[in-house]
């Protein structure tokens, strides 16, 4: 790995680099951004094709009904309708006019007719003919000609990507209706109404497809395809599920429907048709109402056109691999005459590395730069060589002064030794004081709140011991404590033999215990005590040990209040834990005090406290992951909030 790593350090390597890297690097860099921007623009030109194509489509199918109007009109205004009107040869002559443009129904509708509503008949009963684009039910066809719902009904087609429906068949008609205005004998209105009806109508759709997709209008291997929806399915399409088999009853997909028939926009872009992708349009088809009734297709096969980039690409990725196959020996040859000058140094450096100062490169006459500066470089070797027999005479005088300094540092070494470990036992006691002051310090409290329980009891129900079970079994609960403060210093003096132990507590619960604690002293000092307790957070610690942090916080509270005031104890939930809050009104701390309560051994009271209660019970804090903060103003009062991290909390 070494090995490989200083190769591709080399100078060799680095040349090859500076030589290939615009053949290897950058030129296929520039030849992949210009098959890109080339892909695209193909791709752009065929979407203005499609795009052509679908307005070819359109303009047809308008001019079909605009045609279809026409002829309606020059029917209803011919002689030969009035003189069949008159003769009383109406249904013969408007049947045989029927098969001669092409219809599936001609009929009169008069002004009473129960389809006058429609806006193509309306329109025509209004005096102008018009043409549209309708969309009949099943009775509907029926009553204008018997068969016509039959030939109308498509089966719906399983089809992949469509939108989910519970249809089976399509039972509507989508058909070109065209009304045109005339008179009946008795003066009255009327109107000549003609359609044809689209569904299956194969005819109209492989006119569209010949007229879109003329011979040699694509390559070889494509096919143009051309298809009339109703809502989303295919009611007219060459479009094949096999060779003989028309795609009748399959739906578009579900994002071609939304964008065209619900958002009445255009799709031009790639899509997928039945069983593979087509460049296709679609754009809606809207009836007299001026509703979204279909969709006019047109698209031609994709494959052919995507086969024809990939053909492109090869052929130019294979050109460009014969032409720096040719090319890049070449570039090698010529690298070779710059970096074996070059290697020679390189071989001429590692052996003077190993030791052999007589290595030189004897550069020949007339070799260029390069050969120039191996000549210097031997220049330099021949000074570095002298050099080197000057440090070996120096470096031989120096061994001895090198032996005495020697001799002085290992003595002076001892001595260090020896007084390191004088200090490391002076440290050793000073933390045994410590700890014995701590534990001094510890046991007061308790025995204090012993005594005052002891003191209530004799001076209020001296023989009646049963009316003071509670006091003595809260004296019990303090010697208990002596000895788990005593093991607490046992622990911290041989941790390895000791295991903590900490449990799932309440810590609203310990405050109204320790309330009860010192009761006695907060009632002897003359102070009111407010207490809201209304945290249900739970914790993990010692009990134990959040007991001599709370009667800790009360106890200087109480000793900040020597003349009496208000000592406020709340418990309130917060977010990942609770916060345990002792506020006093008594003197306050100094600003000049307040960053070093919290040190060991520092105390305002003198004589009364060891200054070991505040630094303990942030330690105890902190192992339970919370955190001791103080606010205080001078004159005003004091109050320390305690933070604890809830169970659940990570």
């Amino acid at each position: 790995m070494v090995r490989l790593f200083g190769l591709l350090r080399s100078v060799r390597m680095r040349l090859l680099v500076i030589a290939l890297l615009p053949m290897l690097v950058l030129l296929p860099v520039l030849l992949g951004g210009t098959i890109w921007r080339w892909s695209g623009k193909v791709d752009d030109l065929l979407v203005n094709k499609v795009n052509g194509d679908l307005i070819i489509a359109d303009q047809y199918l308008a001019r079909l009904i605009e045609m279809s109007g026409e002829r309606i009109d020059a029917v209803a205004g011919s002689t030969s309708f009035d003189a069949s009107l008159k003769s009383g040869t109406i249904s013969a002559f408007l049947e045989q006019e029927r098969q001669r443009l092409g219809l599936d129904f001609l009929r009169i509708a008069p002004d009473t007719d129960p389809e006058k509503q429609m806006p193509v008949i309306a329109t025509a009963l209004g005096g102008q003919w018009h043409s549209a684009v309708d969309i009949l039910d099943g009775p509907a066809l029926d009553a204008l000609s018997p068969g016509l719902a039959e030939r109308a009904e498509i089966p719906l087609m399983p089809t992949r990507a469509a939108a989910p429906t519970d249809r089976a068949q399509e039972t509507r008609g989508m058909i070109i209706h065209s009304a045109a205005p005339l008179k009946l004998l008795d003066g009255s209105r009327a109107a000549l109404v003609g359609g044809l009806l689209l569904n299956r109508n194969l005819d109209f759709i492989d006119t569209i497809n010949a007229l879109v997709y003329r011979e040699q209008s694509l390559p070889e291997d494509s096919a143009g395809t051309a298809t009339l929806f109703l809502d989303d399915v295919r009611i007219s399409t060459n479009v094949r599920l096999f060779e003989n088999v028309r795609a009748l009853g399959t739906r578009v997909s579900a994002e071609v429907r939304k964008l065209v028939l619900t958002k009445g926009g255009v799709w031009l872009d790639r899509a997928f048709v039945v069983d593979d992708w087509y460049i296709s349009a679609y754009e809606p088809i809207v009836d007299s109402f001026g509703n979204r009734v279909g969709m006019l297709y047109v698209g031609f096969l994709e494959t052919p056109f995507r086969q024809a980039k990939v053909a492109s690409t090869v052929m130019l990725a294979g050109a460009f691999v014969l032409i720096a196959l040719l090319s890049v020996p070449l570039f090698l040859r010529w690298a070779s005459h710059i970096f074996r000058p070059l290697e020679g140094m390189t071989r001429t450096i590692a052996q003077v590395e190993a030791g052999d100062m007589t290595a030189r490169n004897h550069p020949q006459k007339g070799g260029g730069e390069i050969a120039q500066v191996a000549g210097h470089f031997d220049d330099l070797l021949d000074r570095l060589q002298e050099r080197d027999r000057e440090l070996r005479n120096w470096a031989k005088s120096l061994e001895t002064k090198v032996e005495e300094r020697t001799r002085d540092l290992s003595a002076a070494n001892k001595r260090l030794e020896r007084t390191t470990e004088r200090l490391i036992i002076s440290e050793k006691l000073a933390a045994v004081g410590e700890i014995t002051a701590s534990v001094a310090h510890e046991i007061n409290n308790p025995v204090a709140v012993i005594q005052g329980n002891l003191d209530l009891a004799r001076s209020t129900l001296g023989d009646k011991a049963d009316e003071v079970a509670e006091e003595f079994r809260l004296i019990d609960d303090q010697v208990y404590r002596i000895g788990v403060i005593v093991s607490k210093l046992l622990q911290f003096a041989r941790p390895e033999e000791y295991s903590g132990s900490a449990n799932l507590l309440m810590p609203s619960e310990v405050v109204r215990d320790c309330l009860l604690l010192t009761q006695h002293q907060i009632d002897r000092a003359g102070i009111n005590c407010q207490m809201s307790t209304d945290s249900t957070t739970t914790v993990r610690m010692s009990r134990t040990e959040l007991q001599q942090v709370v009667v800790n916080l009360i106890l200087n509270a109480v000793h900040a209040m020597p003349n009496g005031g208000v000592l406020s104890v709340t418990t309130t939930d917060c977010e990942g834990g609770m916060i345990f809050s002792v506020a006093d009104t008594g003197t306050g701390i100094p600003p000049e005090v307040r960053p070093r309560i919290f040190d060991p051994f520092f105390t305002t009271k003198q004589a009364q406290g060891t200054g070991l209660g505040l630094s303990i019970s942030q330690q105890i804090v902190s192992r339970a992951g919370g955190q001791i903060t103080v606010t205080s103003t001078l004159g005003e009062g004091s109050c320390f909030n305690v933070f604890l991290p809830a169970e659940n909390n990570p």
